[in-house]
């Protein structure tokens, strides 16, 4: 299987953006900020939210390296910084102190701020851009980075589309739950970048 895909990097690309995004963590958010509107209004929000938030990301992964070198940012940089900024995201999420997103007057809330930044953030641009530097470019990273990507887009989109239901199932607690779990491995996940950025950097000398 790993001649088509590396099964290795697509969980670690699925994983990665999946605590970063945190699918349960926007529920509350998403039913917050579509309250009082009908059904097919926030149906028709999810989808729009989940497309802003893709194209996002793949333009990042796609161009984000021609960004780093135009700007003469190297890989471990990329990693110390992106691993810094996903410890301060892990840490709101352990904390519960980040601040709740607000609709903006006369803006489509698909768009601002479900699809960014509360879906497409700093945190999975980074992480999106470490990802696609880190590969080799052969074949089978290639389609696992692209199936992480459109996977967790998928899972983002099924967790607004039935957000009643799953507000529902899980509660309050629930939802707090894995948030907490999101931001404890997400704070593993940044305290790895920033460690292999420092091994790389004593490397280079």
């Amino acid at each position: 299987m790993n001649s088509v895909i590396n099964a290795g990097l697509f969980s670690s690309v699925f994983v990665t953006l999946f605590v970063i995004m945190d699918p349960p963590g926007t529920v509350p958010l998403f039913i917050s900020l579509t309250a009082g509107q009908s059904r097919a209004v926030r149906k028709k929000a999810a989808w729009q939210a989940v497309l802003v938030a893709f194209g996002v990301i793949v333009v990042f992964a796609a161009f984000g390296q021609q960004i780093l070198k135009h700007l003469g940012i190297t890989l471990p940089a990329l990693q110390c910084a992106g691993g810094l900024l996903l410890l301060l995201i892990a840490l709101q999420l352990l904390t519960d102190t980040a601040e709740d997103p607000v609709q903006t007057k006369n803006v489509n809330i698909a768009f601002v701020p479900l699809g960014t930044p509360l879906l497409a953030g700093p945190g999975a641009i980074v992480a999106t851009m470490v990802f696609v530097q880190r590969a080799n470019g052969s074949l089978p990273d290639v389609v696992a980075i692209s199936a992480g990507i459109v996977a967790i887009h998928l899972v983002m989109w099924l967790t607004l589309r039935f957000s009643s239901v799953i507000m529902r199932i899980l509660g309050e607690n629930g939802v707090l739950l894995i948030t907490r779990i999101a931001g404890l491995l997400l704070s593993a996940i940044a305290v790895q970048l920033v460690a292999g950025a420092v091994r790389d950097f004593i490397r280079a000398g």
